[in-house]
């Protein structure tokens, strides 16, 4: 049977509802007397962290056609630092290989990634005296077995197995899977854990004096832990190392980005950016290269005017191969009556006289369209993290013009895409300000813009990107601009940053995007700004803590000789931030 693991922390997208939904069937279906209060607690338990104090995420093992095979759901207690497992099931549940046995193992790299104390389990007794039927017993030791191979086994010699009242005619053990690290489990932690257990998953079906009667008789410090019974202990399967594919950060590359290859003297967006990116990720062991799938340009007209649309279109396909044209009549007064000659009429659509058009501008602006939104359908698809690397850049193109080397705003048309699912943020990083996004969302509060960048007064564009600059209308209060002096030290960039992710964090995104700009490096030719490796990784970590699903794109970034570094720490701050942040 082939399948894949997929993680669901959330359940707002179409495919995460319909999956928590049979989730919830396959409990019923596998847990004939859980009450139903219970299994309907398992949608909610996703977004009431607050209220219950853990953190709910689902695994399931996704087949062809997107068919659920089986799941598990893990709770997380963040401020005891440990996870419990609720549920574990299988459409063909057989303990020890297979579906169960792929489910258990990403639970504990999870587990292990969110530096847990280990994970606590429950496990009904397979001794006679509390179950008579010998094909129950059966399987209750073959769970048993299979826990046991991956190190978990019963706590013993306290009271957790006292039946809550005397009807109860079988109570579970309660396991513990120290998750390989050898640690023994001391007694104060372990009432501090269990209390949680009976107090927080069992809410308002343990009476006070059962749990101070559970937590009173835990007396041996450390814990005993049953010697194991089924199997050899050195015989224990130890925690995955490798990252599980679901984890992995999808990879999504403008494959055709070098037909734009613009051979000036000077012009620093240049094909070698991206090669110079790709080489400094190569063996890094965190990304999944995803193909490129093409969309619909309906996406594009959503956000960028029509007119400039057909403009850009018409002029690239009529330019020679090899020519470029760049605006040099600009519009001062009267915009409504553009030029009729295609060549003059660049001005009318341009920002700057530096942004060429050429026969390919239009086919890589619109590949790195594709790419971005196929990064955006992963984060839909449940992937926390993915990556388009693209150029042409996006960030300066707004609803109808182009400029700073940017056509199309392709940060702003998957910010477009994924906001019919819910809210969006958008945060530039890029050293410009992202000028693109603050005019296409300008007026709305389903996406929230923020920009930390050079100041205007002298950073590119010049004349956006100012403080008072908050939006208009519904979006008023939703465009944050951050700008900052032009010679900074590292720490007051942080500090920036810190402020933004504050103010993500308070509009509760569904999803959030990183325009990338890596010119706030030391010695790029189009910043005055000196991060470095370090820097930008204790920033990736920074954004990735927030744990959001979050699409990063590429934008600026032109010193090709540290592009490489300074993304490889980026991502692994970001990685790493968003293990322990989800």
């Amino acid at each position: 049977m082939i399948f894949r693991i997929k993680r669901i922390s959330h359940r707002t997208t179409p495919h995460n509802r319909a999956a928590v939904k049979r989730v919830q069937e396959m409990v019923r279906d596998h847990f004939h007397d859980e009450k139903e209060e219970n299994i309907l607690k398992i949608s909610s338990s996703l977004h009431d962290f607050i209220i219950l104090k853990y953190r709910s995420i689902i695994f399931i093992a996704e087949g062809a056609g997107s068919d659920i095979q089986g799941a598990a759901i893990l709770l997380h207690f963040p401020d005891l630092d440990f996870c419990y497992l609720d549920y574990i099931v299988s459409s063909s549940w057989k303990p020890g290989r297979g579906i169960g046995g792929a489910l258990y193992e990403r639970i504990r790299y999870e587990a292990r990634s969110l530096k847990s104390k280990g994970i606590f389990l429950e496990c009904i007794q397979e001794t006679a005296n509390f179950e008579s039927d010998p094909g129950i017993r059966k399987e209750n030791v073959a769970r048993l077995r299979f826990y046991e191979r991956y190190g978990a086994r019963p706590i013993i010699n306290t009271g957790y197995e006292t039946p809550i009242s005397p009807d109860d005619p079988n109570p579970p053990y309660l396991l513990y899977d120290d998750l390989g690290q050898n640690r023994r489990l001391r007694r104060k932690e372990a009432r501090e854990i269990i209390r949680a257990i009976l107090e927080r998953k069992y809410k308002g079906l343990c009476p006070p004096s059962y749990v101070e009667m559970v937590v009173g008789s835990i007396q041996d410090d450390p814990v005993r832990i049953r010697e194991p019974r089924y199997i050899k202990e050195d015989m224990t399967i130890n925690v995955r190392s490798d990252v599980p594919m679901d984890q992995l950060i999808q990879l999504v590359v403008n494959d055709k980005h070098e037909i734009h290859h613009v051979t000036e003297k000077g012009y620093v967006e240049s094909p070698v950016r991206i090669r110079s990116i790709i080489k400094g990720l190569h063996n890094s062991g965190l990304f999944k290269r995803s193909p490129v799938v093409r969309h619909n340009e309906s996406e594009i007209a959503l956000v960028h005017d029509k007119k400039y649309m057909d403009y850009f279109k018409n002029i690239c396909s009529k330019l020679p191969e090899g020519d470029s044209i760049y605006p040099y009549v600009f519009p001062i007064r009267n915009r409504t009556k553009p030029p009729k000659e295609l060549l003059v009429r660049a001005g009318y659509y341009c920002i700057d006289t530096f942004t060429p058009l050429n026969k390919n501008a239009y086919l890589a602006a619109r590949r790195a369209v594709d790419c971005t939104l196929t990064g955006a359908d992963k984060l839909l698809e449940g992937y926390m993290i993915s990556y388009a690397l693209v150029r042409p850049p996006g960030h300066h193109a707004g609803r109808d013009y182009f400029g700073g080397f940017c056509y199309f705003n392709s940060g702003a048309i998957a910010a477009n895409r994924l906001s019919r699912e819910g809210k969006v943020a958008i945060l530039d990083i890029d050293y410009h300000h992202g000028n693109g996004q603050q005019d296409i969302f300008y007026d709305r509060n389903d996406v929230l813009t923020i920009s930390i960048h050079g100041h205007p007064s002298f950073a590119y564009p010049y004349f956006t990107g100012f403080k008072n600059e908050v939006g208009e209308g519904e979006g008023a209060g939703f465009n944050i601009n951050i700008p900052l002096p032009e010679e900074l030290r590292p720490q007051e960039y942080e500090n920036a940053l810190g402020k933004a992710l504050k103010m993500i964090v308070r509009s509760r995104p569904e999803h959030l995007i990183v325009a990338f700009g890596m010119d706030t490096a030391r010695g790029d030719p189009t910043g005055t700004w000196d991060l470095t490796a370090k820097d930008f990784e204790r920033n990736g970590r920074s954004i990735g803590s927030l744990g959001i699903p979050t699409l990063v794109v590429q934008e600026g970034g032109y010193r090709t000789r540290n592009l490489g570094t300074n993304a490889r720490y980026f991502f692994k701050g970001l990685f790493e931030g968003m293990q322990r942040g989800k």
